[in-house]
């Protein structure tokens, strides 16, 4: 029998088929599986506008068979059949696509009306089978016809056809399976509970049943001690995807059962969110958010992304685009048959389908985010402890990007609720005399409560958000302003809670101690960038305040990051005109000066003490209290 070459120039483009398109072997079987599944769609087609098939939808069938001993995998269904020219127009031509012309043939609204999928588009998923295997046979039978026919290869060169006999219409696809090498295991697809791995994972919602003879041992009927092995057809594949059946013949349960097994969780999800959406663009959408994260979600480990489905055939398994980083947190899945893929079908084509898909999907993820807050306050609390500190670092990455976006999702502790508030509830409380949102940056809610500018905040009657998470005021500047308020950072030396009266009084004290307050900057050196009185701290007698965008918080937090260049804050050392401090300072300028620098010395590292702030030389500070006292 002659052999026949492929209709490709050259071993090189068939090389390429086989070893450069698809980057996983294991994607050979969803090929085949789907295009038995494409064969069975094809008949099941016609036996509806031609009512020539005697089989009803339940005999069509997927069969998967070992035989470990010769070596073979046996891929075989009961579709539409192959005649001779069309095993050698489809085979025999690399990416010639019998799935595709079907498809493109068939009337839209005859398509509709019988709920067809087709899955193929390139035709050239067959050819992943020569990744894993030396030889191909291919028996064929078309429905209605008495004739059979097979195609057979090794690979690049060449391949034969002939009559044969085959006792059914179908398609029976044989791979010689390759022996094992250094690098590669191939014996693994000769393994029963690999197969039913790899169905499960990318074919598991075709719609026909995908069957497989599994062999188990069991007692032996009538004895105690003596095993049998037992080989009973199982079907490997779930079929009906949960995501395409109607929301309320789901359980919660059955959504919370999927989520675990799916995306492997031990607790339940803290939220479902499934949507189906039609129109120019049409997919369905199940999508949950965890009760908690995942040890590695803040580590560079982890990998965010949607399992992406085409016509419940597996894609890719984390689909990074169709998430934006903000809400990287989200588990789930997209079904869309009208993605446009690349030839492997492994990844997509980067077109504008893929990215109205994700911006719907970063609508809706916001959307139930706001009900949950709006009506389940504890779930989204917990939600927040989980994943709030990724919304504000979505609100300060990308400048600022997606701060309309996120603003409403972001929680802060508040001072006067002592609960976490969002800002819409801060602003909601500001009286007509407040100007802006206060906000304060510290460890703990505890430390930032000990803070004398608190207190001064607090005695005026305003209420402060009790910022504790790194990013929080990296967000906060970010943001800039919310509902036409700005912001104030109470540790900043822009903090005014003076009446004119009281600011005139504190301008005139700095302007006629202005000599020792210079000398105290100059003693202190570079550590502060002033030394100022102020009338704003109640009972305390000094404070550190910053002066620009840089506050001290953030010069803490800067300064811990690797390859840290030194930053620093403008510090400003506040003391307080009304404590008996200062007019101990006044007396020490005139009677002992090199005192004075002491003073001055432990003044700041209070302040430092005050603000969370190392100190540079503690043995300084020590031996300073050891003469005082």
């Amino acid at each position: 029998m002659a052999k026949k070459q492929f209709k490709a120039e050259s071993k090189k483009l068939m090389d390429m088929m086989i070893n450069s398109i698809y980057t996983h072997k294991d994607i050979f079987l969803r090929e085949l599986i789907s295009n038995a599944s494409d064969a069975l769609d094809k008949l099941y087609y016609h036996s509806l506008s031609e009512n020539t098939s005697g089989l009803s939808r339940d005999d069509y069938k997927i069969n998967l068979s070992i035989d470990k001993e010769n070596r073979t995998l046996t891929i075989s269904d009961n579709g539409c059949g192959m005649s001779e020219k069309e095993l050698e127009t489809n085979l025999g031509t690399i990416a010639k696509s019998g799935s595709h012309d079907f498809k493109s043939a068939i009337n839209p609204e005859e398509k509709e009306s019988s709920n067809v999928e087709i899955i193929g588009q390139f035709g050239v998923g067959f050819y992943s089978a020569f990744m894993v295997s030396d030889k191909v046979t291919v028996i064929s039978r078309v429905y209605g016809s008495d004739e059979a026919f097979k195609w057979e290869s090794s690979g690049v060169d060449g391949y034969t056809v002939s009559p044969c006999e085959k006792a059914s219409a179908g398609t029976t696809i044989t791979l010689k399976i390759k022996e094992n090498t250094e690098e590669e295991d191939y014996d693994k697809y000769l393994n029963q509970y690999t197969l039913q791995e790899i169905v499960k994972k990318y074919s598991d919602y075709i719609r026909y049943p995908i069957m497989l003879d599994m062999e188990s041992t069991s007692l032996k009927e009538g004895t105690e001690d003596e095993y049998e092995t037992v080989i009973e057809p199982t079907q490997l594949n779930s079929m009906v995807p949960i995501w395409r059946k109607n929301k309320n013949e789901i359980t919660k349960e059955e959504y919370n059962e999927f989520y675990k097994g799916k995306f492997y969780d031990f607790e339940d999800p803290l939220h479902t969110v499934h949507s189906k959406t039609e129109g120019q663009i049409s997919y369905d959408a199940l999508l949950y958010i965890p009760s908690h994260a995942p040890f590695d979600f803040y580590s560079k480990e982890f990998e965010k992304g949607l399992s992406l489905y085409c016509n419940g055939v597996l894609i890719m398994e984390k689909c990074a685009e169709l998430l934006p980083d903000h809400f990287s947190f989200v588990k789930g899945l997209v079904d869309c048959a009208d993605l446009t893929l690349n030839i492997s079908r492994e990844t997509l084509q980067h077109d504008h389908i893929l990215k109205v898909i994700a911006k719907n999907l970063e609508k809706k993820i916001k959307s139930e985010l706001e009900k949950l807050l709006k009506n389940n306050r504890e779930a989204y609390e917990k939600f927040f402890a989980a994943f709030g500190v990724q919304l504000k670092f979505g609100i300060y990455n990308s400048y600022g990007i997606n701060k309309d976006t996120l603003k409403d999702l972001v929680l802060f502790h508040s001072s006067s609720e002592n609960k976490p508030v969002s800002l819409k509830e801060y602003v909601s409380r500001m009286s007509e005399e407040q100007k802006t949102i206060y906000y304060a940056c510290g460890e703990t809610t505890a430390k930032i409560d000990l803070l004398p500018q608190a207190d001064a905040v607090k005695s005026k009657g305003f209420e402060i958000l009790y910022c504790t998470d790194d990013v929080d005021e990296f967000a906060i500047q970010m943001l800039r302003e919310y509902d036409s308020k700005t912001f104030t950072n109470i540790c900043a030396d822009s903090l005014d809670l003076d009446s004119e009266d009281e600011k005139e009084e504190t301008k005139k004290e700095n302007e006629d101690s202005k000599e020792m307050l210079d000398f105290m900057k100059e003693a202190l050196g570079d550590k502060v960038s002033s030394v100022a009185f102020t009338s704003k701290l109640s009972n305390h007698a000094v404070c550190l305040t910053s002066e620009g965008m840089l506050s001290l918080e953030m010069e803490k937090v800067l300064s811990a990051m690797p390859n840290a260049s030194g930053v620093k804050a403008k510090a400003i050392l506040e003391i307080n005109k009304n404590h008996a401090i200062a007019q101990k300072l006044k007396d020490l300028f005139e009677s002992d000066k090199e005192k004075l620098k002491d003073y001055a010395t432990l003044l700041y590292c209070q302040g430092c003490l005050i603000a969370g702030k190392s100190i540079d030389d503690p043995a300084e500070l020590s031996r300073l209290i050891c003469d005082l006292m």
